[in-house]
C-alpha cells in the first residue's frame, strides 16, 4: 500500500515498570524534588523509564549517560584517579557519579550505576552481571547497592538494574537527614 503509513504502537517497558516509576514520579512531586541520573550500563534506561510517565519533566531534570571513562570524568568529574584505583564498576565510582550529577545540576535526587552487562566484558574479580548502584540526596551521605546477577543476559542484567535503581531511590528518600549510610543488604 504506497502512500500509506502505519504506526503501531508499542510498549518500550514492562507495564510493572512504568507503574513502579509513577509511585516513584508522585512521591517526588508531593515533596517538590527534582532528580537526576548518571548511568553507564544501563545507557540511559533509567531515565528512558521515569520519562515513559507523562508530566514526568516536573520532577525529572536529567539523565547523564556516562558510557565511557571519559565521560564520566568529563560530565560528572569523576576522577581519573579514582577510576584508575578502583575501575568503572566499583562502589567508589557509583558514588562519585552521583555525588558528581548532583555536583552539575540543581537536583535534590541523583541515582547511578555502573556495571557489566555483558555477555563479555567480565573477569573473576568483576564477573559479568555485577553492577553497583548508589543514591544520594543533596546534602545527605549516599545509599549503595550491589548486585551480583551473573550472567543472566545482557537485557536481564540491565532490567533489573532499573528496578534496583528506583528501590534505592525510594531508600535514599526513606532516609532521614544526618543518619548513617549502610549498605543495602
Amino acid at each position: 500500500m504506497t502512500g500509506v503509513l502505519f504506526l503501531l504502537e508499542f510498549a518500550v517497558f514492562d507495564p510493572s515498570d512504568v507503574i513502579a516509576a509513577h509511585a516513584l514520579l508522585a512521591r517526588l512531586r508531593a515533596d517538590r524534588l527534582m532528580m537526576c541520573t548518571a548511568e553507564s550500563c544501563t545507557g540511559g534506561l533509567i531515565v528512558g523509564l521515569l520519562t515513559e510517565v507523562p508530566g514526568s519533566s516536573d520532577v525529572v531534570d536529567r539523565g547523564f549517560v556516562t558510557y565511557s571513562n571519559g565521560a564520566k570524568c568529563d560530565l560528572l568529574g569523576v576522577p581519573a584517579t579514582l577510576l584508575a584505583r578502583y575501575g568503572a564498576v566499583s562502589a567508589e565510582v557509583a558514588v562519585a557519579m552521583a555525588s558528581g550529577a548532583l555536583r552539575h545540576s540543581t537536583c535534590d535526587l541523583a541515582v547511578a550505576v555502573t556495571g557489566i552487562a555483558g555477555p563479555g566484558g567480565g573477569s573473576a574479580a568483576k564477573p559479568v552481571g555485577l553492577v553497583h548502584l548508589a543514591a544520594q540526596m543533596r546534602g545527605q551521605s549516599p545509599m549503595v547497592d550491589v548486585l551480583l546477577l551473573g550472567d543472566i543476559g545482557r537485557s536481564a542484567v540491565r532490567l533489573v538494574t532499573i528496578r534496583a535503581a528506583l528501590a534505592l531511590c525510594h531508600q535514599a528518600l526513606d532516609k532521614g537527614p544526618g543518619t548513617i549510610a549502610l549498605p543495602v543488604p
